[in-house]
């Protein structure tokens, strides 16, 4: 009887991946690729760009696997990569507006989920911000980012960043209000 073994480890496979296995190149990005697609997918609405842009990310995975250190997952360390390649495409098709205007009041505005959303509506919501808010609240409340990161990797001030992400917070709140309005009637 042949014992098929369910589990591979990752590091053994990333020591076989720099010596440019394919097969472990493959069971790597079988195991990672559809995280990665949800990360660029959060910065890019079409889904064929995002996976184009996807597959240029694991290029570089693949290309620069040798840097990686084994500090932090590597998962962490692909996303990075895909964070990047994301924020990369857009800057080519010049989508990314940061529009500067002052806030007086920066009280943070929470968004209340009381809602009955699905995952995809709530894609949605995020899918109609637009491309400078979505991407700085994608950054921030998704990925974690800081904003003093947020502003070296989009190269703006950190105060642009809190802007950006006060507005995409403001923006979500009043289209869930509005969906819930319709969906349930008036409050």
């Amino acid at each position: 009887m042949k014992v098929i073994q369910l589990y591979k480890n990752e590091s053994v496979l990333i020591k076989k991946a720099i010596k440019n296995n394919r097969e472990a190149q493959h069971v790597l990005f079988n195991m990672h690729a559809p995280k990665m697609l949800s990360v660029c997918r959060y910065y890019i609405k079409d889904l064929q760009h995002a996976e184009d842009t996807m597959l240029i990310g694991f290029f570089k995975v693949f290309k620069n696997l040798k840097s990686y250190k084994a500090k932090g997952s590597f998962e962490g360390w692909i996303r990075r990569i895909m964070v990047r390649e994301s924020i990369t495409f857009l800057r080519q098709q010049k989508h990314i507006e940061f529009p500067v205007e002052h806030i007086t009041d920066k009280k943070e505005v929470p968004v209340q989920l009381d809602t009955e959303l699905e995952v995809k509506d709530i894609q949605q919501l995020i899918d109609n911000l637009p491309e400078g808010y979505r991407m700085i609240f994608v950054m921030y409340a998704i990925e974690g980012y800081k904003h003093a990161e947020i502003a070296e990797l989009l190269q703006i001030s950190e105060g642009t960043s809190k802007s950006q992400l006060f507005k995409a917070r403001k923006q979500l709140q009043e289209q869930i209000n509005k969906q819930n309005i319709t969906s349930y009637g008036s409050k």
